[in-house]
């Protein structure tokens, strides 16, 4: 008997089927904008990785030496997967590039509430365009998919920010200032102790009363952005405070503005994010970590070699937003779903195989018998199944060159004439068969 592997998980087809809705929902909503599905691969040089985030995040991988002596690692995210394959082919590519992607990633870490070493995300992003309405576009994908699953505005909400105007805010302190390590302090502040908190802000260059200013700000409403640009008195903040009030404006005209939530306390943990920063967070507090996260990330084709282009994008994760659709009780039923079941009494095997082919030909899930059951076993496991319908294809019916028709909700039964069934309907049941 093996064991699962610590932090992966198995799905059996009841729930993988709820999920796989979910799934074609988010993606679903991603094509209708006009974002373009990729394929994308589950190894790269880990150097890539070390690179962007120091060797330092190689621990937190699957990063190994494979047989050709290549360093190379499960794929932990995609950005700088679909970063590279921008770069390669830049110059043929239209602008704005707008991909969509779902597949499985792997980070060796603690697994924990919403988090696996193995899990499953979409990633949506746009390549070309530093336009406002590109990031209120994102924020529209990811407001439409939840909406598209049964969530309100009750559900959830989105926590926007903007990374210049916390970088510009701790430049206006007259202390020589780790900005990298103090944007990872406020991305670790509802989830560490608030001693710890500013301590990491101290750490970072900040002194008590500097920490605590700067925490202070981080409260400014979004009515008040203004008092930010006076504090910091920069051309950068300025122009940070501008950017995120044209994106918040722009989610106006794109439907979404009444999920939109000023949080200067977002900051989003990677290094990359160059811009506007946002989470989706369970309004209701019940699942404790962001339900998922994006924002812009504009350097970053420049730093893998390509020419200056800017970006943006989300990527919501399977693991917190099941939670989330789970909370709300909109999360897909978790059961089978057949619309025949063919069964057959006696020696049928061929029209019985007929009549499912020509029920899958109209688009129909169909099962049939295939280990020589009883009429009874057949009946139960079509049961099992959830069948709708069990067409039954026996000796005598044929005879009279009849199949029987069974609802199996209400029990019912006719006799069709196999001449007529399934017919032109592209669903044929019971009922359009009684007198």
């Amino acid at each position: 008997m093996y064991d699962r592997i610590k932090g992966f998980r198995d799905f059996y087809p009841r729930e993988m089927q709820s999920r796989q809705q979910v799934i074609e929902t988010v993606e679903s909503t991603a094509r209708g904008y006009g974002f373009r599905p990729i394929g994308t691969p589950a190894l790269e040089q880990a150097k890539m990785y070390a690179d962007k985030s120091g060797e330092e995040i190689l621990d937190e991988l699957y990063a190994f030496e494979d047989r050709g002596g290549r360093e190379v690692a499960l794929t932990p995210e995609l950005t700088p997967t679909v970063a590279r394959m921008v770069v390669a082919r830049q110059q043929e590519l239209s602008k704005p590039i707008k991909w969509v992607s779902t597949r499985p990633f792997w980070r060796y870490e603690e697994p924990q509430q919403g988090r696996f070493r193995e899990f499953y995300q979409t990633n949506v992003d746009i390549f070309g365009t530093s336009d406002p309405a590109a990031d209120a576009e994102i924020l529209a994908v990811a407001g439409d998919a939840l909406s598209n699953l049964g969530l309100t505005g009750e559900d959830f909400e989105f926590h926007v920010s903007h990374r210049d105007i916390l970088g510009g805010l701790l430049e206006g302190f007259d202390a020589d200032v780790d900005t990298t390590a103090a944007i990872r302090a406020v991305d670790k502040r509802a989830k560490v102790d608030r001693d710890e908190y500013f301590e990491l802000l101290e750490s970072a260059g900040l002194s008590d009363s500097q920490a605590a200013e700067f925490d202070d700000l981080l409260g400014t409403p979004e009515a008040d952005l203004d008092d930010l640009v006076a504090f910091a008195g920069t051309d950068r903040v300025a122009a940070a405070v501008a950017n995120l009030q044209a994106v918040l404006a722009a989610t106006e005209s794109f439907g979404v503005r009444e999920y939109c939530t000023l949080s200067l306390t977002t900051a989003r943990g990677l290094d990359y994010y160059t811009g506007t920063v946002f989470e989706c967070f369970d309004s209701t507090g019940e699942v404790s970590r962001a339900v998922f996260g994006g924002g812009r990330y504009d350097d970053l084709i420049e730093g893998f070699g390509g020419q200056p282009t800017p970006a943006v994008g989300f990527a919501p994760g399977y693991a917190t937003l099941s939670l989330l659709c789970q909370r709300a009780g909109v999360w897909p039923e978790e059961t089978l779903q057949t619309d025949y079941y063919v069964l057959q009494v006696g020696d049928t095997q061929s029209v019985a195989a007929t009549v499912a082919r020509e029920l899958r030909e109209r688009g129909h899930v169909v099962e049939s018998d295939v280990s020589g059951r009883s009429f009874g076993a057949q009946l139960e496991y079509a049961d099992s199944i959830n069948a709708e319908t069990v067409v039954i294809v026996g000796e005598r019916d044929l005879e009279n060159g009849e199949v029987t028709l069974r609802d199996m909700e209400s029990g019912e039964q006719t006799q069709v004439a196999i001449d007529e069934f399934p017919g032109a309907n592209t669903r044929p049941t019971v009922a359009n068969f009684e007198n």
